[in-house]
Formats: structure tokens, sequence, C-alpha cells
């Protein structure tokens, strides 16, 4: 069978039946996994620093939650092309190739895990590749929209995105399992042992135990290798007018993505020197943000070829859409949220609940020691990110029957009330020499936290379904999540700052003003008595 389909009516009921719902099916399928895998590559920093620490890596706890937040600056910059990848280079084309970009990060971080002595700089560089998975989604989103009629909208973007999202999760239990061997033999590098207990979410490491940290980098590739073939021989590329009807060859489509991601690389590299250039101005990451993102659609345009540049120009007229905006807004309340306590919440277990805070009594200052009763950290980390995962496909098709707005609303004040709650225990154990006595009423509501966001993953992308047309439909998708995946970065740089000025609560009480915002846009435009799309 051809891999280009010419002809593709999903909205004509009878060739949905006969053809298409079997075609739509086939790249679904194929998609969830390789979309699984990016996520996998572009968060596990997150639980790689901690395992780092623990085999005792010569970095401070500063520079470990710098990996995650370069991994998630540069994921959140590669959406950015990867919103525009389909119409330019076709859905079989980019889910192929961005899969097989996977192997770069993840071969780099095996090599380089094998030896303590590693500069950090190399870390950081592979931090920033991993941004590769973060880029995934967007590309992903908005090639499986095209293969769905508006009726299975939400079903079949949460399924995707759902399903896709539980790379986080299978990260988070695969990496401390699989460390524990050596999974490919003599190319595992030597063993190393832990200077502090670990575990995973069967049992617990106890230190000097002898584990291999390579088998973090080498397990993904047991399923991008497979993955690739499966993208390349089995899915297929959209060549309507509303889709890619311009593309060339494979060569040339590789050519186009690679150019692309490059200018996001190098306005990321520039933005990420800035910020961590300045490490104690909190607000130059808010200056710079704005910046690499509109520098990245500037250049994007202004260095492309003619063809390639009008193609961008026909798609960057969703940039002239109020609604545009709005939903960028809301999504980044849910996904953005998703992806950023996903990244950051291994450590904040780790740093607030597994320490003892004690205040001396003559000068006042704060000491951090180990806390022999606080939680271990990887029988916990993967939980909200599990339920928050699990549940996008029911958002999805909640939303399908109710409406997306109905729900986004619902998720809106539920978010606000339980971060306003995590603050106050994540305050209560940051002051507490026995800090445990709080973790499970922080823990409920962080994996509460998470089950709005996931149900929310699925209602607001259901609202973009009905408010744009077939051909804005992907790009706005991606737009969307590529703004939204700069949770992955802020997130954990906010919390860590504010961890480190302790008060941790400042950072969840700002992110209840952000929801309650989002609440509000959300009535006004798609659900209230003036609203413009009403959905329902």
């Amino acid at each position: 069978m051809t891999s280009n389909l010419d002809k593709w009516d999903v909205e004509d009921q009878e060739f949905w039946e006969s053809a298409g719902k079997k075609i739509a099916t086939r790249n679904l399928w194929i998609s969830i996994p390789s979309l699984l895998c990016g996520f996998a590559v572009w968060i596990m920093w997150g639980i790689i620093a901690v395992q780092m620490e623990n085999l005792g890596f010569p970095f401070s706890k500063s520079e470990l939650l710098t990996l995650t937040a370069i991994a998630g600056l540069s994921g959140g910059t590669l959406r950015i092309p990867s919103s525009f990848f389909i119409r330019l280079a076709g859905g079989r084309n980019t889910i192929f190739f961005t899969t097989a970009l996977l192997m770069i990060p993840s071969i780099g971080a095996a090599i380089a895990l094998q030896d303590p002595a590693t500069p950090l700089w190399v870390f950081q560089i592979l931090a920033l590749t991993s941004g590769f998975g973060g880029g995934n989604f967007a590309s992903s989103m908005s090639n499986i929209s095209f293969f769905y009629p508006k009726k299975n909208q939400g079903y079949a973007l949460g399924m995707n995105a759902g399903l896709g999202n539980f790379g986080v999760t299978t990260m988070q239990i695969l990496i401390p399992l699989c460390m524990t061997a050596a999974i490919v033999g003599p190319l595992s590098g030597p063993s190393m042992t832990l200077s502090k207990t670990s575990g995973t979410v069967f049992k617990q490491i106890p230190a000097g135990s002898e584990t291999w940290l390579s088998s973090a980098g080498w397990v993904w590739m047991f399923l991008l290798i497979p993955l690739a073939f499966l993208g390349w021989f089995k899915m297929n590329n959209i060549r309507t007018e509303a889709v890619s009807p311009n593309i060339k060859g494979p060569l040339v489509s590789f050519g186009r993505i690679s150019g692309l991601l490059g200018i996001g690389f190098i306005t990321a590299s520039i933005g990420l020197w800035v910020i961590l250039s300045f490490p104690t101005l909190t607000w130059v990451k808010f200056i710079v943000l704005p910046v690499v993102i509109a520098s990245t659609v500037f250049l994007m345009k202004a260095l492309s070829p003619g063809e390639v540049k009008s193609n961008l120009t026909r798609q960057y007229k969703i940039f002239g859409a109020k609604h545009t905006w709005i939903m960028t807004i809301i999504y980044t309340m849910t996904f953005g949220s998703f992806i950023g306590f996903a990244a950051a919440v291994g450590l904040s277990i780790k740093f607030i609940f597994g320490l003892q805070h004690i205040q001396d009594a003559t000068t006042g200052v704060w000491q951090h020691l180990p806390n022999p009763e606080g939680p271990e950290t990887f029988r916990y980390v993967w939980v909200g990110a599990f339920v928050g995962a699990l549940i996008r496909p029911v958002g999805g098709w909640l939303a399908d029957k109710t409406g997306g707005a109905i729900l986004t609303q619902g998720v809106a004040i539920v978010m606000t009330l339980s971060s306003i709650g995590v603050g106050y225990y994540a305050h209560a154990a940051y002051q507490s020499a026995t800090p445990q006595d709080y973790f499970m009423p922080f823990f409920v509501l962080i994996v509460i936290l998470f089950t709005a966001t996931g149900i929310g993953n699925g209602s607001t992308f259901r609202t973009i379904s009905m408010i744009f047309n077939e051909e804005q439909r992907g790009p706005v998708l991606g737009w969307t999540s590529a703004v939204a995946a700069y949770g992955a970065f802020l997130i954990p740089q906010v919390i860590g700052e504010e961890m480190k000025a302790g008060t941790p609560e400042v950072a969840m009480y700002g992110f209840a003003v952000f929801y309650a915002v989002c609440a509000v846009l959300n009535w006004w435009y798609y659900l209230g008595p003036k609203a413009e799309y009403k959905n329902p």
C-alpha cells in the first residue's frame, strides 16, 4: 500500500466507515508509542538527576535542577517549528524522522552516565537534545487531528496525548528498575555504587548497591528502533490541499525538518545562556522566554527558502486569530502544569520531605538534614503523572459528549484550590523537623492536581477542534502545545528558586492565581452568556 493518501475526507461518513477508520486507527496506534518515547526521553532528566545525586555525581542541587529545566526549555522551543512540520513534510515522514532523532540523546546519555567525571556541560548539551522528545508532541497531535472527523476529535487526541503522556510514568518506573542491571552487557560500562539509598516502585535499594545508570539511556533503544521501522513502513502522508499538498521526497522532507529544528536549537541555546548567566534574577526568564518564542517564529520564516516560506506564511495566519492566544493560555494551565509538575515532583519530594528542616534557635538559620523517616521518592513520583495520563482519554471522551468548555471550567476551579492546598502543606513541611507528617495530604492534593490537568488536556483540545477549521486546527494544536511545554522549564525553575529561598508555597500560590485567571477566560469566551464559541 502506498504511503501517500491523495484522497482523504473523514467527514464523509461512507468514506470514514469503508476505509478512513481503519487507516486512521493504524496511524494512531503507531503514533502513540512513538509519542510515549518522546515524552520519556524529554523528561528523563528529572529522574536521572535524582539518581546522579544518589550516586555522588559532583554537582549541586541547583545544577541538577538545571538539567531538567534545560530539557524543558529546549522541548518547548522545538515544538514551535514542529507545529508546522506536517504541511511541510507529511505525517509519515515527520513521525519516522523525529522518532529516529530520539536515539541521539538516548545513546549520548547512555555513554555520558558511565563516568561521574563527565563534565556538567556534556550533560547540559544532552539535556538540550532531549528537547527532540518535547517537540514531537506538537507534530504528533497535529498529524493525528487530520486523520479523524470532528465528532471523534476528543477521543483521538485524548488517546494519542493521554497514552503518549504515559511516557512520563513509564520513564519514572523504568529508569530506577533498569539501572539495577547491565541491560546491554559490556556496553553498559562499569557499575557504580550508590552513596545514598535509592529505590524502585517495588523495593528500596540500599546504599552500597551496584548500579548501571547508563541503562537509563540504553533502555529506550529497545523501543525506538522498531518504532522507527513501523513509522516508515506503516504510517501515511495525507496529500490533500488542507494537510500536506506539496511535500517532496523523504530526504527533502528530512532536510526541511532539520533546518527548522536547527533554528529552534539556536534560539533555545541563546535563551538558556542568558538565563543561566543570571541565576539570581528571577525576572530574567520571564523576559527571555517571549523573546525566544518570537525569535524562533520570525527566523523560521526569514531563513526558509521560497516554498517553505510560502507554506509558513499560510500557516502563520493562526497568529492573527484572537482565539489562538486565548486557547494557548488555557492549555498552558492544563498541559503546562502536567509536564512541569511531572518534571519537578521527584526533586520536590526529595528536598521537601526527604530532609529535616531545623532552625537554629540562636542564629535563626535553617538547617536541612537527611530525614531517615522521609518518603521514598520513587515509590510516589510516578503516581500523579500516571493518573493524569490515564484520565486524559476520558477527558477527551467526556468532552465529545458534553462539550469541552464546561469540563475545562471545572478543571480550572479544582486546580486553583488544589494548588493552594499543595502550597500550604509544602510550607508546613519545609518548616518542620518531621516533614513526613504533612506528606500524605500533600501527595493526595498533587494527585488531584494531576488528575485535573489530564481531564483538562482532553477538554481544551476538544474546544480547539470546534473553533478552528481543518487547515488551521493542526497548527493551532501544535502551537498551543508548544507554548504550554515551557511549563517543563518554568515550573522546576520557579519551585527550585522558591525552595532555595525557603518559601516553596509562594510558587504554588502564584500558580493558583494563574489558574483562576484561566477560569475567567474560559467562562467569558466559551461558556458564559456572552461566549463567542458556545461549547456547549
